[in-house]
């Protein structure tokens, strides 16, 4: 166990008293390793029958479970179908216990690199609307890249403050998760460098920015709306100090009890401003459960909730039209030529939102990219191959996911195909592993040639 900061060791032991023991022994304990199941992709039964993993249930998560150490689903097929996320086990909490119904619009306010915002994509199941929002750049594509690959249609991916973004939907979603930068207290066990990089000072200054950041979260949340904050740390300061906060300066916020799991710990009241109701808080201690230390708050806004109805609608040119219908005529998923747009020479499906106005918003997308309309063609993307099931393109080809090929088309070579294998007319093949889409593929007689983008591709 790597040596822990005498300071925080001493608050934790004020906090936890006879329970010390046991929490600073957990640290000798190895980290645990979690995977959650893409609902929008695949049944977590029918998952469980194609498994190759050896998988325990995570008790508190509907479609989480454990794995070794010494497995790697980070490389198998599967992960670059986009079956599964691979998220520390209370990590996947926060989106577990914020209710989700399909069509609602839900905002993940700091939400690189994804974990949270692909598990709130995959309960709406491409109704509704998602904004998943990161202020910083380089991990909004990051972000971006993830709820792609989990086929999620229906987001739009901002990097915005959240202040800006407050501008732009005034009490505007139904939903909100703020997992809030934090001191990361919680995460020293499996990231002993956080550990190295923290000091005294750390918890006020986040204490100070999660105030900024929730007092805009609520402004965007609708009355009657539900938000759940999270951190991954023990601090005090950044859990019930500043619910207590929110309790002081926001009185139509109440706090929600959680759905209970047993080893959930209550929230203190005698660590906030000694408000009862701070005991329906939910902090997670390595030794009372298997994962890292979390801790959460549901509120809602007083008020009622009232369902967002407005569609966006546009109008293709004659052109444009054409050619995506010519390559629609393969694909038997539903898609609403109205509810395309053309940007430039790419082509968006634009999610379900109401009209108000995105003028001057940073964004890296809105909407489902669905490829580039060059002279005479449409050119289908990755993002729309991995939006699509087996089943929505009439031209496949299906490769076991034990099949060495696979390999080679992650890092981009061309393939060769069995003479079974060939398709009846060459053009656009969607290239699946044991029926789930990994990309595109051009087949010209027996050679695929490769069309997964460079960026995407697997090294080594």
């Amino acid at each position: 166990m790597e040596q822990l900061p005498s300071s925080f060791l001493s608050r934790m032991e004020q906090m936890l008293q006879e329970e010390y023991p046991a929490f600073y022994k957990s640290y000798e304990a190895p980290r645990k390793f979690g995977l959650r199941v893409n609902t929008n992709k695949i049944s977590v039964e029918k998952f469980l029958e194609i498994s190759p993993f050896s998988l325990t249930p995570i008790p508190w998560v509907s479609n989480g479970f454990f794995y070794g150490e010494e497995e790697r689903p980070s490389r198998h097929p599967y992960y670059a179908a986009g079956l599964y996320y691979l998220q520390e086990p209370s990590a996947m909490t926060p989106a577990e216990r914020l209710e989700i119904t399909p069509g609602e619009y839900v905002l993940d306010l700091c939400a690189a690199p994804g974990g949270k915002a692909t598990a709130l994509g995959a309960k709406l199941q491409g109704k509704g609307f998602l904004v998943a929002n990161d202020i910083s750049n380089s991990r909004a594509k990051a972000l971006l890249r993830n709820l792609e690959l989990f086929g999620i249609r229906n987001s739009m991916v901002t990097n915005e403050t959240p202040g800006r973004l407050a501008g732009y939907f005034p009490e505007f979603f139904d939903k909100i998760l703020v997992d809030a930068p934090c001191s990361g207290e919680g995460m020293f066990r499996k990231d002993p460098d956080v550990a190295k990089t923290w000091d005294e000072t750390r918890p006020e200054f986040f204490g100070k920015i999660q105030k900024d950041i929730i007092a805009n979260a609520i402004s965007m949340l609708k009355p009657g709306g539900r938000l759940l904050y999270s951190t991954c740390t023990f601090s005090p300061v950044e859990n019930e100090g500043l619910i207590s906060y929110v309790l002081e300066h926001f009185p139509e916020m109440k706090l929600l009890d959680i759905a209970p799991y047993e080893g959930f710990a209550p929230g203190y009241p005698s660590l906030g401003n000694n408000d009862e109701r701070l005991a329906k808080c939910v902090r997670i201690f390595p030794h009372r459960m298997d994962g890292e230390g979390h801790f959460l708050a549901l509120m809602e806004k007083e008020g009622t909730l009232t369902p967002s109805s407005d569609r966006p609608r546009t109008k293709l040119d004659k052109i444009s039209q054409k050619l995506l219908e010519d390559f629609f005529q393969n694909v038997s998923a539903p898609y609403d030529f109205q509810k395309m747009e053309v940007r430039g020479s790419n082509v968006y499906y634009l999610p379900d939102k109401d009209t108000c106005s995105l003028k001057g918003i940073k964004f890296l997308r809105n909407g489902l990219f669905l490829g580039e309309l060059k002279k005479n063609r449409f050119e289908p993307s990755q993002p729309f191959a991995m939006a699509l099931s087996g089943e929505d393109y009439a031209h496949v080809i299906n490769l076991s996911s034990s099949d060495e090929r696979i390999a080679r088309y992650l890092k981009g070579e061309t393939l060769l195909l069995s003479e079974a294998e060939t398709p009846a007319q060459n053009g656009w093949q969607l290239v699946c592993t044991d029926g789930f889409p990994l990309g595109w593929g051009k087949a010209v007689g027996s050679t695929l040639k490769n069309k997964y983008p460079s960026g995407w591709r697997q090294m080594g």
